[in-house]
């Protein structure tokens, strides 16, 4: 049997076996493209009527949250700096399985919505393209491994779809609209196929970056000529000191971010997430990605900035490589090009959700054809008397 027929029918099985996730994970991506700006138009708590003159700090807004949320643990305080945008108290526990915003005007300190956040339909949306609505254990790997099988899956598409002869380039370009229905599926299988191609890789490497350490730890050392990827953590604290100052020490990062990053987007801060840990804050000087953040970390006790050495540092320090795992969310999501961006995306993801449904309708038509022109018990028996007679 030649290479291309081989590859002919592992593309068809790989295809078979996983063109239900695949179907999935692309049409939950299609809709999760534009969620931010969806969620701005319906959710008005996002912002504050008017913005005043003097802003509460964070401990004035932890204390508010945890008056309307009680019992539950603090993971950071967002504050946007444009659009009259609310601040966020974002409470969040893994162990507990738990994830809240208090949404409080920073002006005045009304608290402007409770929302569970594992309740929000794009959270439902994105656990289907994470985990197909499976227990986080079982979803991912379920989820990481398909996508393996759909980066097969593209290339040896690509070698399907590569035209024999050199007078069949021209229309492997093509949609023949005016051809019978069969053709004109086949088309939209084969030549949508291969102007996604390109992209539908980058949608599967990036997806693979979290789905599997060994991918990432390896992707990591390939961009960084060797380096071994780090886990993120926040640094210890100095616990022989203690905290001298009359402004509470989360105030006193916040307003030293606010200071050095007047033109911000954003400013975050988390307070220390274990015993002796330390505060953690990032800037964000374009709120629509996150590669370009500082991330900075100071100390409970004395507020002296203390280092990291994993990729989630300030960014000038970053290298391509550091850079490159950062964008990875933003190069999946689209949101690297802006809006175009997740336009592109929306519309890729759409057409890459459309080729599992083609190509099963190729393979049933196929079978349908096969089982017409193959002949009956009865008819072969009368064909074996006729040459017989």
């Amino acid at each position: 049997m030649k290479l291309k027929s081989w590859i002919s029918k592992i593309h068809l099985w790989l295809g078979l076996s996983s063109g239900l996730v695949v179907f999935i994970v692309a049409v939950t991506g299609c809709i999760y493209a534009f969620q931010a700006e969806i969620q701005d138009l319906v959710q008005p708590y996002r912002f504050v009527e008017e913005a005043g003159e003097t802003v509460l700090p964070p401990s004035e807004v932890w204390k508010i949250a945890d008056e309307a949320l009680p019992g539950k643990h603090l993971h950071g305080i967002l504050y946007p700096q444009v659009e009259n945008r609310a601040a966020q108290a974002i409470y969040y526990s893994f162990e507990e399985h738990y994830y809240y915003f208090v949404y409080v005007d920073q002006f005045t300190g009304k608290v402007l919505k409770v929302k569970d956040e594992f309740a929000d339909f794009f959270r439902i949306v994105l656990d289907g393209h994470f985990y197909l609505w499976l227990p986080q254990d079982i979803g991912q790997p379920v989820v990481a491994s398909f996508t393996l099988v759909f980066l097969v899956m593209v290339i040896s598409g690509l070698i399907l779809w590569w035209p024999r002869k050199k007078k069949g380039v021209e229309k492997s370009f093509k949609i023949r609209w005016d051809a019978r229905w069969r053709r004109k599926n086949y088309d939209l299988h084969q030549v949508l196929g291969f102007y996604v191609m390109i992209f539908a890789l980058v949608f599967a490497l990036t997806g693979l970056v979290w789905g599997f350490t060994w991918f990432r730890d390896g992707y990591y050392a390939m961009t960084t000529g060797g380096k071994q990827f780090v886990e993120y953590y926040a640094p210890v604290s100095d616990s022989t000191f203690q905290y001298q100052g009359e402004i509470p020490g989360i105030d006193r990062v916040w307003m030293k971010m606010r200071n050095e990053y007047p033109t911000a987007e954003w400013i975050e801060v988390h307070p220390p997430d274990y015993e002796h840990g330390s505060f953690a804050a990032n800037a964000n000087p374009d709120a629509s990605t996150y590669w370009k953040m500082d991330y900075r970390y100071f100390d409970q006790y004395t507020l002296e900035e203390l280092p990291v050495d994993h990729v989630w540092n300030r960014f000038h320090e970053a290298s391509l490589g550091d850079k490159l795992q950062r964008m990875n969310y933003d190069i999946h999501v689209g949101a690297i090009g802006g809006l175009p961006g997740k336009f592109l995306a929306f519309c890729l993801s759409a057409i890459i959700a459309s080729l599992p449904v083609t190509g099963f309708l190729i393979w049933w038509g196929r079978k349908k054809k096969s089982k017409k022109e193959k002949p009956s018990l009865i008819q072969k028996q009368e064909r074996h008397r006729a040459v017989t007679v």
